[in-house]
């Protein structure tokens, strides 16, 4: 191991190696995204895929990591603020970077070995999860979000996720619902901006990359199980999410069947 990442050699004698040669994705460089790029690129990641369309505004500046108010003034693109956040650790890593949503250009999202999901919606966390099963490549969501109630305090709250193909899927888990689906499709374009702060989105991005960690290289031994945790913000608290203990859960997922790989066929009827 070299002297750079000698303070994480605890992570095995071929953690460099396997983390330098992985290939990961990244859908989305909003509050979570710039966390997750800053992190992996400081650990040794050198390979990435990265999605995101949007440019910086001021309104990006409490949360976006790397973003600068002179990026704000000149409207520069999110994906560029990643890539020079990555080049600053590694001036030869690998960068395949699509100013756009990862729909549009799907196919090198289907060569990642490991993809972090940092969207907004229940509708474009079931769309990325079906991808990723599709082509078994594990699937770490992250997300928060802060309800506000006039006259009482507000409520923040997250959850991270990690997607294994033929384990539990979102949908097993509870988390995306059809009802969720509908209610939501019906408010679209009516949610207005979402609340955020960095610190939230640090907690949630950095326990995320750490499960990509130990998904690599197994410096744990205990990475065996279901992860789905629950960010409650108001008391600072990480946790197991409750509806773990649902013995309702399989441990397979009838939702994502082991024959439905590959790009969906459509066949004339």
């Amino acid at each position: 191991m070299s002297e750079r990442f000698s303070r994480q050699s605890f992570l095995g004698p071929d953690a460099e190696e396997i983390i330098q040669g992985a290939l990961i994705g990244v859908a989305g460089l909003g509050g979570g995204g710039s966390h997750i790029v800053q992190q992996t690129a400081h650990i040794g990641f050198r390979r990435f895929v990265l999605y995101d369309g949007d440019v910086v505004e001021d309104s990006n500046l409490n949360r976006l990591v790397g973003a600068t108010v002179e990026d704000a003034r000149r409207e520069t693109p999110k994906l560029q603020v990643a890539k020079r956040t990555i080049l600053g650790q590694d001036s030869s890593a690998e960068i395949d970077g699509h100013q756009t949503r990862w729909q549009d250009a799907p196919e090198p999202l289907r060569l990642c070995d490991l993809v972090f999901g940092c969207v907004d919606s229940f509708s474009e966390r079931d769309q990325l999860e079906k991808a990723c099963r599709r082509h078994l490549i594990p699937l770490l969501d992250i997300g928060l979000g802060v309800t506000v109630i006039e006259g009482q305090a507000p409520v923040m709250g997250g959850q991270i996720i990690l997607s294994m193909p033929g384990g539990p899927c979102m949908r097993c888990l509870g988390f995306i619902t059809d009802k969720r689906l509908a209610e939501e499709a019906s408010r679209y374009g009516d949610a207005g901006p979402r609340p955020q702060v960095i610190w939230a989105n640090g907690i949630l991005a950095s326990t995320a990359v750490g499960f990509a960690v130990d998904l690599l290289t197994d410096w744990t031994r205990r990475l065996r199980s279901v992860v789905y945790l629950e960010y409650r913000g108001n008391e600072g608290v990480l946790r197991p999410h409750p509806r773990l203990a649902d013995r309702g859960i399989p441990d397979t997922c009838p939702h994502y069947p082991p024959s439905d790989l590959g790009d969906p066929m459509f066949r004339p009827l």
